[in-house]
């Protein structure tokens, strides 16, 4: 009966060690498959971000103080945004060049890219224009917590 119970036990420690080599190369297949399936529901957009004394930060890179945010109002901040929407659709100038120039957020440094993000990741109002955009397209001004964007999907 011993000899029994012990060849029980090494079929059971077999069958565990057979298993858990496996789930090793389960998990890198699925771990594979949700990051697949996550960067082909992600998109990738620039933007331009104009911080106005709403905004929930009065600071950024090219203002640390805050004095310009703290004495810039929504609508002046819209109109801005408006002017440099204008340059860039007709052609006068360059998204990235005046993302670089002009936008509040630390993209600027990159032309204003984001890189990629899915869902959940950004502002709600930021995520629903950028996701309703076609690649190439700008938006139209985009309100949310962090000041007034325009917004170009490049991916």
């Amino acid at each position: 009966m011993w000899k029994l119970e012990k060849k029980i036990g090494n079929d059971r420690k077999r069958k565990k060690d057979s298993d858990s080599s496996d789930r090793p190369e389960k998990q890198k297949q699925q771990h594979k498959k949700k990051i697949q399936m996550s960067k082909s529901n992600q998109v990738r957009a620039s933007h331009i971000l104009i911080k106005h004394q709403g905004s929930r930060r009065k600071a950024s890179w090219k203002d640390p103080e805050g004095s310009i945010i703290m004495n810039t109002t929504r609508d002046s901040a819209v109109s801005q945004l408006k002017a440099l929407r204008e340059e860039i659709v007709t052609g006068k100038a360059k998204f990235d060049d005046i993302a670089s120039r002009y936008s509040d957020c630390s993209s600027a440094k990159r032309g204003g890219d984001l890189g990629p993000f899915g869902k959940g990741q950004m502002q709600k109002p930021f995520e629903e224009a950028t996701y309703a955009l076609k690649v190439g397209d700008i938006s139209d001004i985009v309100d949310t917590d962090s000041g007034v964007h325009i917004i170009m999907r490049t991916g």
